[in-house]
């Protein structure tokens, strides 16, 4: 676990880049503030941790999920809420078409998008984690 939260806070974010999970090509286009979950692709914090950081240049991010990784979304925003650094402000359910290659014709899913904003707060306690980590890392290099 540390490991990808140690890849995930050296991740460095261009104000213009799509991003290792935002947006995929499609009818809505590029977002620059939105990351789309998989239950399957990348372990739970990770995506707690590219919404900090996309938190950390834009003032409101989507989170975006379908089907299965419905429940690992609505779990990342309150882990977020939870710690202080985000509030939801909006949330949208909808179902939409996925082609389904096996049986040859489109088949729906479950899509939920949560848009949660920064608290007044964020900044103060990312700060206050960095330093935390500045400070364990100093300690380890002592030992």
């Amino acid at each position: 676990m540390e490991e990808v939260t140690e890849a995930v806070n050296n991740l460095s974010i261009a104000e213009g880049a799509a991003g290792a999970a935002a947006a995929a090509p499609g009818a809505e286009g590029h977002k620059k503030n939105r990351i789309q979950v998989s239950n399957t692709k990348k372990p739970l914090f990770f995506y707690v941790n590219l919404a900090k950081r996309y938190m950390q240049l834009h003032e409101e991010v989507e989170l975006s999920a379908l089907g299965m990784a419905i429940a690992t979304v609505v779990t990342v925003a309150e882990i977020l809420k939870n710690n202080g650094l985000a509030v939801e402000k909006k949330i949208m359910t909808s179902t939409v078409d996925v082609k389904d290659d096996a049986r040859n014709r489109p088949i729906q899913k479950a899509k939920i998008e949560i848009l949660i904003g920064k608290t007044e707060k964020f900044d103060e306690l990312m700060a206050a984690a960095a330093e935390e980590r500045e400070a364990a890392g100093a300690e380890e290099e002592q030992s």
